[in-house]
């Protein structure tokens, strides 16, 4: 039995044991981040979806063919996503890098450097799951989820918030102070926040501003979850919006993986 147990620790990837290190210091954190992923949609839905949505339906009684809370949550679980995978991938990699230099102490171990991004944006994969999870209940508590195609929402939101991850990821590994993020905050995420169809349509953009807000990953991430919850998003459009996050990702892996290295390894 222990030489099958030894054997069965020798095969799992090296990498799983870098998730396990974030794993293990998420106990520190957890009760107070699971109380704000809660509270916040519950906050986001009542004063937005009902407060202001109540409002919004006086005068024009529906939003592309929904109440206005049925078209604000799953917008707000993609923007929720957005945030989350951008702030899981800046300040821990800045201090994983830099301040406590727990990246080092990894690559002291048998884990290469590969290891050690890949297990890091496990653990990111794995908060994004938990956060959707607990939106998608929220919101189904508010009655804004009753198709079975909803579920999908919470893999759609977790693909997203890697697709910021991954290249906020490389980014952060890049910097050598923190000043950049208040930056990329300013002219990046929150401008996507208010213009990317969470809020409203993009129709109500003006025209260049609705070609701007079509290539941006949240345009495509707010679509994909708002067409699963709501079930009007095509096959085609579908995989547009898929394939988009998809290569954002992958560009990301990459461009992490090329900036761990010279960080790490110089």
């Amino acid at each position: 039995m222990g030489t099958g147990g030894s054997t069965r620790r020798r095969g799992n990837p090296r990498w799983i044991r870098s998730t396990a290190y974030w794993a293990y210091q998420y106990r520190r954190t957890w009760r107070g981040s699971i109380t704000t992923s809660f509270l916040f949609p519950v906050l986001y839905l009542a004063a937005m979806g009902m407060g202001l949505g109540s409002l919004v339906s006086h005068h024009v009684r529906t939003v592309d063919g929904v109440s206005y809370l049925r078209f604000l949550a799953p917008g707000l679980l993609a923007a929720t996503a957005m945030q989350v995978g951008a702030n899981e991938s800046m300040y821990p990699v800045m201090g994983a890098m830099k301040w406590l230099r727990t990246y080092f102490a990894m690559l002291a171990t048998p884990l290469t450097v590969r290891d050690v991004l890949h297990g890091h944006l496990a653990w990111i994969a794995l908060r994004l799951s938990m956060v959707s999870v607990i939106f998608l209940s929220i919101m189904s508590a508010f009655g804004t989820v009753d198709r079975a195609s909803a579920v999908l929402a919470v893999p759609a939101a977790v693909l997203l918030g890697m697709a910021f991850s991954t290249p906020m990821v490389a980014f952060a590994a890049s910097q050598s102070s923190d000043v950049g993020f208040a930056t990329v905050y300013r002219l990046v995420i929150i401008p996507m926040f208010l213009f990317s169809g969470t809020f409203f349509p993009i129709s109500q953009l003006p025209g260049w501003l609705q070609m701007i807000a079509r290539i941006t990953p949240l345009y495509n991430g707010v679509t994909l979850c708002r067409g699963l919850v709501l079930g009007q998003l095509p096959a085609l459009e579908t995989g547009i919006h898929l394939s988009y996050l998809i290569g954002l990702l992958l560009l990301g892996l990459f461009l992490g993986d090329v900036s761990y290295r010279r960080k790490l390894l110089t």
